[in-house]
Order: C-alpha cells, then structure tokens, then sequence
C-alpha cells in the first residue's frame, strides 16, 4: 500500500506539472520529469526508485512506442527507409568519434573513452515521439525519419556494444541472463526482423479478427495488449530495446482495421499511470553528487552529447535532400539518449567496462542531454507547423 500512496502522489504531481509546462508553452515531458527531480534523490529524496516503480517506467516506455506505432504510417515509413538508415549511420559515427576523443582528452583510457563514444550513439526515440505526438508531427517526412533512424540506431547501437564486450575477452552481451556471442544476437536480430514482417502482415491482423468474436469484454483491446507486450518481451530477449519491439507491435495493430478503436483506447490506458512514471523515472535517477566534482567533464560532455547528434544526424538528413530547416528538426528529434543510453551505461558497469565514478558522471550527462533534447525538438518544430504537414509529396 505505500506503493500505491507513491503512485498517487506521483500521478498528482505529473499531472499538474504536465499541466503547468503547457501552459508555460514547455513541453509537458519537462515537468514530468522535473517531478522526478523534485521529489527523488537529486532533492527533497522523498521517493527513491524501487523495482515497482521501475516496472511502471518499463510499460510506460513500451506503451508510449506502441501508441507511437499505431499513429505512424507504415507506407511512410518505407518510403523514408534509406534516408533514416544514413540519419542513423552518421548519427552513431559522430558521437562515437568526439565524445570518445573528449573522454580521452579528460584522461579516460582508450577502452573507456570508446565505450563512452558508444553510450552516446545511441537514440531514446520515446521522448521525441511524447514531443511529436504533442505538435502532431508523427505522420510528417521528418516523423517518419526520425522513427526509422532511432530503430536502425539502436541495431547499430547493439552490435557496437557487443563487439566492445567481446573485445574486452567476456562471452558476449548479456541478454535475459545469458551469455550469447555477436553471430548469435546478429542472427536472432535477422529473425526477429523477418518475423515482424510476418506479424506485421498477417499475423496481428488474424488475431484481431478473432480477438472480436470471442465473448469477453474488451477482447480486442486485450490482444492488442498481448501483440504489444509479446513483441516487447521479445524484441529485448535478442538484444533490442524492448520499445522497438512495442513500436512495431504499433504498427501491426495499425495494419488491421482496428486502428482507430486502438488509438482511443491504448492512450487512456497509457497516460493514466504507465507514461507519466517512464518520465518520473528519469528525474528519479538523477543525482547531484558528482556534479561538484567534475563540472568541467559534464558540461563538456552534456553540450556535445547534444551537438553530436543535432549535426551528424542533420548532416546525415541533408545528405538526403532535406531542407535545412527538415534536417534541424531531424538532428534535434534524434538527441535524446533516456532509456537506450542508461541501459547502455548498466551493461558497461556491469561487464567492467566503466568505475562507478565513470558510471555515475555518465547517467548525469544522459538525464541532463535528455531533459534538454525536448526543448531543442519543440523550438525545431514551433515555427514549422505549417512547413510539417502530413506527407503526402513533401520532399
């Protein structure tokens, strides 16, 4: 029951604070996860983070990507294929090269220094979606970019993170407690890949379809549920963000004539309590001890965490065709690190890679790059409304 008092003092702070930040014109992501601030370890340390709470974050991510995939547009996303994989590409190459140059140039090992180059090329795409979902921008050519680009990021993303733990002599990256090697997860990766296609095409339809004709409330609702947890679970089993595996659940339940129905009720189910935590849980691992100590790195490396992004994947954006002014709003959605980076960050403590000292600065640089990345999207996309219309000939 002091859970339940936790969640209800949360939901109420979240709400009001969401509330508050629109009206200030902030988006409502940055008062949900000052919330977490306010409430957690970095200040007044009345909520500190708990297994419960982190199982909450962990849904509330997965349902923000399926509701993200349920609003995308699988045609659009196909068309923006090969421009999302060069966002992606150069969106991985330039933070690995200058926040691991600046790791060393603060005396970092080499080791150390690549694995921190590695942290941040990777892409939490979720705030970004929370972002573009507010500015109805999901169904837009940069939307579609950025969506793609986050999904190919994070397979990048994956395989550099397992070559770096193979190269330090372990058997592989840990996944659902076991020890696999990099031919393992690369092939379980394919796999998942061609069965999402299948899922996708004809799978989630067909359990749709049934799901209506069984004699039980919600039924339809309930196995999009099941689609969305499942592909979650699995997507994360072979070494992927489980919210890439919700997103494509998204976009499968999409694909069936029950998308609309989904919209309206997947976003009360999400928003009610999962969402807002997911946010909550950012400010919740925040913590100003280091801050003191290492300002100097942190500033350097929260500006170029930012930077990085903002350039390699608008430069990547432009490579492509896109306007300048497409590309900023590419590089500004793709800035974000949350979820995949702090996940990244555990597996390098856990595996040896990073000290504690290294770990704790690197979570910091994380939450601060994360917190600041909705303010760059929404100052993207505020003058561009009518510029960011739905696609339908728009390069």
């Amino acid at each position: 029951m002091n859970f339940i008092g936790t969640l209800c003092l949360l939901l109420v702070l979240t709400t009001f604070a969401g509330h508050f930040s629109n009206r200030m014109g902030i988006p409502s992501v940055i008062g949900q996860i000052l919330v977490g601030i306010v409430v957690g370890p970095a200040m007044f340390n009345w909520v500190q983070p708990n297994q419960l709470l982190n199982v909450f974050s962990d849904i509330g991510v997965i349902m923000l990507m399926f509701i993200g995939g349920l609003e995308s547009n699988l045609t659009l996303l196909r068309r923006f294929f090969k421009p999302a994989i060069v966002v992606a590409l150069c969106g991985v190459i330039m933070p690995v090269i200058f926040m691991g140059g600046a790791a060393m140039a603060f005396h970092f090992s080499a080791f150390e220094a690549a694995y921190i180059g590695v942290i941040f090329s990777a892409t939490s795409v979720s705030i970004s979606v929370a972002v573009l979902r507010e500015y109805h921008a999901l169904d837009t050519s940069e939307g579609a970019t950025i969506l793609g680009a986050a999904v190919a990021d994070d397979i990048v993303g994956v395989i550099l993170l397992s070559v770096m733990i193979s190269l330090m002599g372990t058997q592989g990256l840990k996944t659902s407690g076991q020890h696999t090697d990099i031919v393992l997860i690369l092939l379980e990766q394919v796999a998942f890949f061609g069965g999402t296609y299948l899922v996708v095409r004809w799978v989630a339809p067909y359990l749709m379809s049934i799901s209506e004709k069984l004699l039980m409330n919600s039924s339809v609702t309930i196995m999009s549920m099941v689609i969305c947890l499942g592909m979650a679970w699995i997507a994360d089993a072979v070494g992927l963000s489980g919210a890439v595996g919700a997103f494509f659940a998204g976009i499968a339940v999409a694909h069936s004539p029950y998308r609309e129905l989904m919209e309206a009720h997947m976003e009360p189910i999400g928003y009610a309590a999962f969402i807002p935590l997911f946010f909550v849980g950012i400010g919740l691992s925040m913590s100003f001890r280091y801050l003191g100590q290492s300002l100097g790195l942190i500033v350097i490396m929260t500006i170029l965490a930012c930077l990085t992004k903002l350039l390699g994947c608008g430069l990547g954006a432009r490579l492509t065709g896109f306007s300048l002014h497409s590309s900023y709003v590419i590089g500004s959605g793709m800035i974000s690190r949350g979820e995949m980076g702090m996940i990244t960050v555990q597996i390098g403590l856990q595996s040896g890679l990073l000290s504690n000292a290294t770990y704790s600065k690197m979570v910091l640089v994380i939450i601060l790059a994360t917190m600041i990345a909705p303010f760059m999207l929404k100052r993207a996309l505020k003058p561009s409304k009518k510029e960011l219309a739905p696609v339908s000939d728009q390069r």
